[in-house]
């Protein structure tokens, strides 16, 4: 589970970093895109990086996926008869959504496959011009892709937070402090991270990208 949410991560934020180049315009954002499919040639044949990335992330989800059926089914055969009077244990929201927010997260990483990269359900759905197609994808009439958007990267949030603050407490820091500073980053982690991915469709939308 760590090691798969680490690999997630890492690709989340370089993500991230690739997306806000939209603000640099049309030819930057292009040239970037292009960039991608370049990488490692001429030791790799054309977009041989991006199959490799994209198997990579593959594997990565079905074992984060595999590892928490695992997990849910050991938490489960640990304690086959329920307790006949249990108090409710006071976890954050993050934790009680965690199963759903993936579901919620899967389903939006297949939508946007078909969206921005095989441009299946992209309005405009041209390779060669992602500037193009991330504008159209977040156009105002197609409001109710920024608003999925929207929720499927909140879900993502409450998902890191809690995930974040898992790892930061299974690297030692189990004092009550250290649950405070666990908690602290696991927050500004979850939210830099959201703003970084939303601050893109709301700026097409608004026209401050277009």
């Amino acid at each position: 589970m760590a090691v798969t949410g680490i690999m997630l991560v890492l690709f989340l934020i370089a993500h991230m970093l690739g997306n806000l180049k939209v603000f640099a315009g049309d030819a930057s954002f292009n040239g970037y895109a292009h960039w991608l499919r370049e990488i490692g040639t001429p030791v790799l044949p054309d977009v041989w990086f991006l199959w490799i990335m994209r198997v990579g992330l593959l594997v990565a989800v079905l074992g984060h996926i595999w590892a928490a059926t695992v997990l849910a089914l050991r938490a489960r055969a640990a304690r086959p008869v329920r307790y006949a009077h249990r108090k409710k244990v006071q976890g954050s929201y993050a934790a009680r959504t965690m199963r759903w927010g993936g579901v919620i997260i899967l389903l939006f990483v297949i939508y946007h496959i078909l969206d921005l990269t095989t441009g299946t359900l992209n309005p405009v759905g041209d390779p060669s011009r992602p500037y193009a197609n991330v504008v159209a994808d977040f156009a105002p009439e197609r409001w109710y892709v920024t608003l999925f958007y929207t929720l499927a990267i909140v879900a993502l949030g409450f998902h890191l937070r809690h995930g974040v603050f898992s790892a930061v407490r299974s690297l030692g820091q189990q004092t009550p402090r250290g649950e405070q500073r666990a908690r602290a980053v696991a927050l500004v982690f979850a939210v830099v991270l959201c703003v970084g991915y939303l601050v893109v469709p709301f700026a097409v939308l608004t026209g401050l990208v277009s």
